[in-house]
């Protein structure tokens, strides 16, 4: 068997081998092609990641984080540690720790993703290679690297970069666990599963059937003491996933921010109703019963004097869903151009109708057939039948082998991981993030690799098994053929030349299988590579277009054209756009809560927050606002203790009209900005949002506007800071 490019067992001291040379044992291309891979990552998830720009829901809460431990820790949206995001923050460490030490900017912020992009593919590499070979690992590599949802991910500022790699760590260690029958890589494993807790909540364990399943089965030591280990990983990995969770329960409510999302102040309300329960409409449960607001409604802000649809967050004319334009929004805070590595929250969470974004619509998302429609398909799904093929052929062609088998256990594992997640995003809400996928092309790599080398061993064996590879080419190169011909206004040509090299690769395949007249290795290696090219052709072309400016990265993570039905144009105006996949102002990801933003300020707004600091005396805060989009410019370009009001879906109940009345009364908010767009963005703005209802928000407008004095725009300037947004003064006592 092949040495493990990056066994740690390898020998050391005076046989240590530079970092470029080949084990002894393997092909001498082996290290050279994991550097070239390596190399490749590194290029396709930086690119011009210097015009990033914030994704700035999270990059609020990155820029408190950055000002206090406490912001830290807690993950709050706002320097003054108020309300935390309606998240988990720990995907957002790592990159509150690069802007700590390389300065608040959006590539210190994209930096930590494009570190766990290269790392998770080195770890895809070392759990193939080990399980089945140098050239399954090469072939892995290379089919993750061009996959488009996995370019996108890596150069996006969301949970799922951070969520991936643990999952891959936590995979590499049951690999362990299992050959060896140790306890210490399951534990490891425990502890990865509940980082990925850290990063994405109870997402992280779906993959437990699979990793369970893989020591079970093939663990080389007795039933009990394999359920016994199983039971101490379970251990470990509940106290690790809950450790946030107990820690902020603990902490009495008055000394911490509030938990967003919810309706008790509870941080289990937040993972496991709002993050959770709440995104299967299907089970029936009410946002209510689960001490969390609903995620499947935009903002109870509601329409009045003064609330406009413009502000920080509004659409921006002229502005696209994708990176199109190396700049963004401007010093406004509007929303622009969605940024290289930005993420999107989208409006709509799930069970709901989602935006447009990165050229796709919410209704392409929902339903049990959503992973195969060509916006989510075209950025994860190429590999589709070859992977279900090679999973199928590895756990049949291995019946009858000792429990113990290695390779059995491998498709056991990548087969158990990829139908635990194919089926849970097929029942839930994915909505627009096309980010989310990240986790499925992580098995599709790996069954591909393996794959190729188990059916090209067969195929080299003849007999009836020999079939398999020429099938699962030609069934893949049918699927690829269709999705690429599903965007006939991107490469015309690529759906015709994938299905004659596919084709041609089948029948080689086919004509070379052993007992044929032209059963000569070097035709039968010549429909191998000829397969691989189908193979891997169509998602390359998606993947290279980051080099595109044309199309970049779309705020969700996508890469490449996502809306096929658009048109046919290829020029600069928003119907040629929209025919390429990209998506007009009003509808992309910048368009949606002021995804993207430079961090900037324009000259009103600036001058706004130096009038309330000059002004506000002894408040604690600068001033409230009555969303968290018109707080967004001020937090991100100046650290400023602004309060936000209604959490991110403006639904939630923080601070109670009761509690704001005090804060006024005991002067630690003197100053009300209100107005401007609210909660998930422009489509809640200015409109009564009848599910919404009442919300805390809208009542504690209602008694700024009638119980406070409205501060004349010309007092700080002249103008409104936004459109529709208005400055009140709440004086003490009042």
């Amino acid at each position: 068997m092949a040495t493990n490019v990056l066994d740690a067992t390898a020998p050391t001291g005076a046989g240590r081998r530079a970092p470029w040379k080949t084990p002894a044992g393997e092909p001498a291309y082996a290290r050279p092609a994991l550097l070239v891979l390596t190399a490749l990552a590194a290029l396709l998830y930086a690119w011009d990641i210097g015009h990033s720009q914030y994704h700035t829901f999270y990059a609020d809460a990155a820029r408190s984080m950055t000002q206090s431990w406490k912001a830290f820790f807690y993950g709050s949206f706002d320097p003054g540690n108020s309300i935390t995001l309606d998240k988990t923050p720990g995907f957002l460490w790592p990159q509150a720790l690069s802007a700590r030490l390389l300065g608040f900017h959006p590539w210190t912020l994209t930096l930590p993703q494009v570190l766990e992009g290269v790392a998770s593919l080195l770890v895809l590499y070392r759990l193939v290679h080990r399980w089945a070979g140098t050239h399954a690992a090469l072939v892995a590599g290379a089919a993750f690297l061009v996959t488009p949802v996995a370019v996108g991910l890596f150069r996006t500022s969301v949970e799922d970069p951070a969520f991936t790699l643990c999952l891959l760590l936590a995979a590499e260690a049951t690999q362990r666990a299992a050959r060896a029958g140790r306890l210490g890589p399951l534990l490891q494993a425990g502890f990865w599963v509940g980082a990925a807790f850290q990063a994405k909540m109870l997402e992280a364990w779906a993959v437990l059937p699979a990793l369970a399943l893989v020591h079970l089965v093939s663990a080389p030591v007795a039933l009990r003491r394999r359920l016994a280990h199983l039971g101490l990983a379970a251990l470990v990995t509940v106290a690790v996933s809950a450790s946030w969770m107990l820690a902020v329960t603990l902490v009495p409510a008055k000394e911490r921010p509030y938990v967003d999302g919810t309706t008790d102040n509870s941080a289990f309300s937040m993972v496991v109703g709002y993050n959770f329960l709440n995104r299967f409409a299907s089970l029936g449960v009410s946002a209510a019963a689960t001490g969390s607001v609903s995620a499947t409604q935009g903002s109870g802000h509601r329409a009045g004097a003064g609330r406009g649809t413009g502000g920080p967050g509004a659409a921006v004319p002229g502005a696209t869903g994708h990176s199109g334009a190396r700049h963004g929004a401007g010093a406004s805070g509007a929303a622009g151009p969605a940024h290289r590595g930005a993420g999107d929250r989208g409006a709509a969470g799930p069970g709901g109708a989602a935006p447009r974004a990165g050229g796709v619509s919410g209704g392409a998302h929902d339903g049990w057939a959503k992973m195969f429609g060509p916006a989510l398909a075209a950025q994860t799904g190429w590999f589709y039948p070859f992977a279900a093929v090679a999973a199928g052929c590895g756990v049949l062609w291995r019946r009858g082998r000792p429990r113990t088998d290695a390779a059995r256990a491998g498709f056991l594992l990548w087969g158990t991981w990829l139908a635990t997640y194919f089926l849970v995003f097929s029942a839930g809400s994915v909505g627009p993030h096309t980010y989310y996928m990240g986790v499925i092309a992580v098995p599709l790599a790996a069954l591909t690799g393996a794959g190729a080398v188990r059916l090209w061993r067969a195929h080299r064996a003849g007999g009836r098994r020999a079939w398999a590879l020429p099938g699962a080419v030609a069934a893949t190169t049918a699927w690829s053929a269709y999705l690429a011909g599903r965007f006939p206004a991107f490469l015309p040509w690529l759906a015709p030349a994938v299905a004659v090299l596919g084709s041609a690769a089948a029948v080689l395949l086919v004509l070379t299988r052993p007992g044929r007249p032209r059963a000569g290795g070097r035709r039968a290696l010549g429909g191998l590579a000829a397969a691989l090219a189908a193979l891997l052709a169509a998602p390359t072309a998606w993947a290279v277009q980051v080099f595109d400016p044309a199309y970049g990265t779309a705020g969700m993570g996508s890469v490449g054209p996502t809306a096929p039905d658009r048109g046919t144009a290829r020029t600069g105006t928003p119907g040629a756009q929209a025919a390429r996949g990209r998506t007009p102002a009003s509808a992309g990801p910048g368009a949606w809560g002021g995804v993207a933003s430079d961090g900037g300020m324009t000259a009103a707004q600036r001058r706004l927050l130096d009038y309330t600091r000059a002004h506000r005396g002894s408040a604690r805060y600068v001033f409230a606002t009555t969303n968290w989009n018109a707080a967004s410019p001020y937090i991100l370009a100046t650290g400023a203790e602004v309060l936000p009001l209604g959490g991110f879906s403006g639904r939630v109940p923080f601070p109670t009209p009761a509690r704001f009345r005090r804060l006024v009364a005991d002067g630690r908010v003197r100053y009300v900005l209100a107005g401007g767009s609210a909660g998930f963005g422009p489509a809640a703005a200015g409109t009564a949002n009848a599910a919404a209802g009442r919300t805390a928000a809208t009542r504690i407008a209602d008694w700024v506007e009638s119980s406070c004095a409205e501060v004349p725009a010309a007092a700080y300037g002249g103008t409104a800071a936004a459109p529709g947004q208005t400055l009140y003064r709440c004086d003490v006592g009042q």
